[in-house]
């Protein structure tokens, strides 16, 4: 995902260059104190960042996927609210919104990502000691992505008075699947598609990174990764087949959603995986990963 200046930003959603810094104000991620236009930690938050030009000086470039939408819902509520509504902590709340991305943890408290500003987080601080926390629209409790990680991470059984969905995968999900048979037993005790898969998986575990074997993207659209690292919230995808038309079609797809909302993402093909040991720790190091 690139950056791109707000005349281009502009541009790209078919809108006037003053009618977007009219959204940015309202979505409090600019000011203007005096005559140029400055970033707020909530503009930060949302990827915006500042470059210098010896052309223009210094501006603010955006993520050319930024999101102006506002909340639905004016009202917004705190993690512990979101807890009493799961039946779960605060603290619990907080670290499965991480692990969907849509927070990060501070050196104290909590920050808003840009995945998480694009389901309606609000950075705020406490008043007395600044710590900073995130609030979120009341909407949030009827997001199915948040839903299902939470019956998932709380081993959560629905009853028949309960309104929790289940999410079922699509039908080209489904017949991918089917297709291809998850049999092969890896190292750790997962159950992979592919001796690729399997080297792979058996490569994350040896080298004791925390790994998710076809773990949802915490999007609404129904796509599933091949592996996700939560540590530095990167994904692997190992692209095999590649004479097949039908999956060639699928592998644009699910890259073009990898770009559009900026995920981390590691491609891996058969010439990858045939020298995995020094291919994939540069890949990984590039996050912040160290494998050893």
């Amino acid at each position: 995902m690139k950056n791109i200046s707000a005349s281009a930003l502009a541009k790209q959603l078919n809108i006037p260059s003053n009618e977007l810094f009219k959204k940015l104000l309202a979505l409090k991620y600019v000011k203007k104190p005096g005559d140029s236009w400055e970033l707020t930690k909530a503009g930060q938050s949302a990827g915006g960042e500042y470059i210098e030009s010896k052309k223009f000086g210094r501006y603010i470039v955006w993520p050319e996927n930024l999101q102006l939408s506002e909340p639905k819902s004016k009202l917004t509520i705190t993690a512990t609210a979101i807890g009493k509504h799961f039946n779960i902590s605060a603290n619990k709340t907080n670290f499965i919104l991480s692990e969907l991305g849509w927070l990060e943890k501070s050196v104290k408290g909590w920050k808003a990502t840009a995945q998480g500003i694009r389901f309606g987080a609000v950075q705020a601080e406490d008043r007395n000691s600044g710590v900073p926390y995130v609030r979120w629209p009341e909407s949030i409790l009827s997001t199915s992505v948040l839903i299902q990680t939470i019956q998932n991470v709380t081993g959560h059984k629905e009853s028949e008075s309960e309104t929790i969905s289940k999410e079922k995968p699509s039908k080209s999900e489904a017949g991918f699947r089917q297709k291809f048979p998850a049999t092969l037993r890896a190292t750790d005790g997962h159950y992979v598609r592919s001796k690729a898969e399997l080297l792979i998986d058996n490569y994350l575990y040896m080298s004791e990174i925390v790994h998710a074997y076809e773990r949802k993207l915490p999007i609404e659209e129904d796509v599933y990764c091949d592996f996700y690292l939560p540590e530095k919230k990167v994904y692997i995808e190992y692209w095999g087949y590649e004479n097949n038309e039908k999956y060639t079609a699928r592998k644009k797809k699910k890259i073009e959603i990898y770009k559009k909302y900026g995920f981390n993402l590691i491609q891996l093909e058969d010439k990858h995986v045939q020298d995995l040991d020094d291919v994939l720790p540069k890949l990984l190091l590039k996050y912040g990963i160290i494998s050893y």
